[in-house]
């Protein structure tokens, strides 16, 4: 199924757009471009895949594409499925699951890597495209139209939902922590590590639910809203 779209910062001149996708046959996550056809409202049939991630389970896809302030396209990736995060991906920088990536589209073939991401120089201690890592399922996120912040929305397990701020080379917890609560282990999951809290984590009292991520009000038509998110 159809996840995340995304259309270039140049569209209205290169027609380019980008798709992700879970792919029927293997449930791997897709990553591919696309660009107008001479008929305005419609798309050419013909797209190029960029990236294929392995899926081993059928669940926590994230699945959320954006252009960054910088013209990077951001990827949200869930750790993989199943519960608990079995294989601890979201802490492995070797694998591209349970991360936020970020890609250059106008550069590279078929992409290229900012040269700041956290392991663009030195591939051998972790995936290139890695922006961020620590996250169950990054399902929505997005940009702060005023500072350029990143601000993600990650589903939890069972009890802490979160919202946090993404920046460049941070660890965001998971499967260590679920929110700004130890998760596995259940207690010290804090004392050798280098992670980042979230801003804000709610429980499921009071018929509260699953994180989906917002956006940080800018507008003008409803000032006493201006600043929140």
């Amino acid at each position: 199924g159809l996840l995340g779209l995304a259309f270039h910062p140049n569209y209205p001149q290169n027609g380019r757009f980008f798709i992700n996708y879970t792919r029927k046959k293997d449930r791997a996550t897709v990553i591919a471009e696309y660009r107008r056809s001479s008929t305005p409202n419609l798309s050419d049939p013909k797209g190029e895949t960029l990236l294929v991630i392995p899926q081993p389970y059928g669940n926590h896809n994230g699945g959320m594409i954006a252009f960054g302030p910088d013209g990077f396209l951001y990827i949200g990736m869930g750790d993989g499925g199943a519960g608990g995060d079995p294989e601890n991906r979201g802490q492995d920088p070797n694998e591209l699951l349970g991360k936020i990536l970020r890609i250059d589209i106008d550069h590279g073939t078929p992409y290229g890597i900012p040269p700041d991401n956290p392991f663009a120089k030195d591939k051998d201690q972790g995936k290139p495209e890695i922006f961020s890592a620590g996250f169950r399922n990054p399902w929505r996120f997005s940009f702060d139209q005023k500072t350029g912040e990143l601000w993600a929305g990650d589903v939890g397990q069972n009890r802490w939902e979160e919202i946090t701020i993404v920046k460049r080379g941070e660890n965001h917890g998971w499967r260590l922590m679920e929110g700004s609560h130890c998760f596995n282990p259940e207690d010290h999951c804090q004392s050798s590590q280098h992670l980042t809290l979230p801003v804000l984590d709610y429980d499921h009292t009071k018929g509260r639910c699953s994180i989906t991520g917002g956006y940080m009000y800018r507008g003008k038509k409803m000032p006493a809203l201006y600043g929140t998110y």
